[in-house]
């Protein structure tokens, strides 16, 4: 039998499309009270930064990385990883992660790999395989605020980072891709005068 020859029931077929109701929590607002800004996002992106087509300066760069941030985190699903990360931080601050002891969570085992996990899960939902492969950067070099984040809570904001990394790196590319084959106009047969 093949996957294919399973009839599916929609059971879920009455359910709203859309999300209901006040949205009362923002994930920035919970990071700000975790002591992660935006600012701080920004500054450890920025540190690994290397020029590319369409990012050539780091001002392009910081202006696009805000700019898919604020994509990235208008996802309710993305927000819902990122908490899940830092309900487990507080969880493993307090020693109360099932078959983790709190020293074991305090020394961020090698064979304890739930948090590379869920931060390769956060760049790859956010762009892709070229999302794992810049969090794999991050993870590695820890620069800015990874570096200070406890066991769960660097590989989540690594996964953020370096999913939204990887989208300002392949957008900036390709609008570069696209501008450079946009016509450029004769300025010198174009009736325009030079002041």
């Amino acid at each position: 039998m093949k996957l294919s020859d399973i009839d599916s029931q929609d059971l879920k077929k009455d359910q709203p499309k859309e999300l209901e109701g006040d949205i009362t929590h923002n994930i920035i607002e919970i990071l700000e009270e975790e002591g992660i800004t935006v600012d701080m996002l920004v500054d450890t992106a920025l540190e690994l930064y290397a020029p590319h087509p369409g990012l050539e300066t780091r001002e392009i760069a910081e202006e696009r990385f805000r700019r898919e941030l604020d994509i990235a985190i208008s996802d309710a699903n993305l927000c819902l990883l990122i908490y899940s990360g830092i309900l487990l931080e507080k969880e493993g601050e307090k020693g109360k992660l099932p078959n983790i002891s709190r020293s074991s969570y305090e020394k961020d085992l090698t064979f304890i790999i739930a948090d590379e996990v869920i931060g390769m899960s956060i760049a790859k939902y956010i762009s892709g395989d070229k999302g794992i492969f810049e969090f794999v950067r991050f993870d590695k070099q820890k620069p800015g605020i990874l570096s200070k984040l406890g066991p769960f809570m660097d590989d989540v904001i690594g996964g953020l980072i370096g999913g939204v990394s990887a989208s300002m790196y392949t957008r900036g590319m390709a609008e570069a891709a696209v501008n450079e084959r946009k016509p450029k106009k004769n300025l010198e047969n174009s009736g325009v005068i030079a002041g």
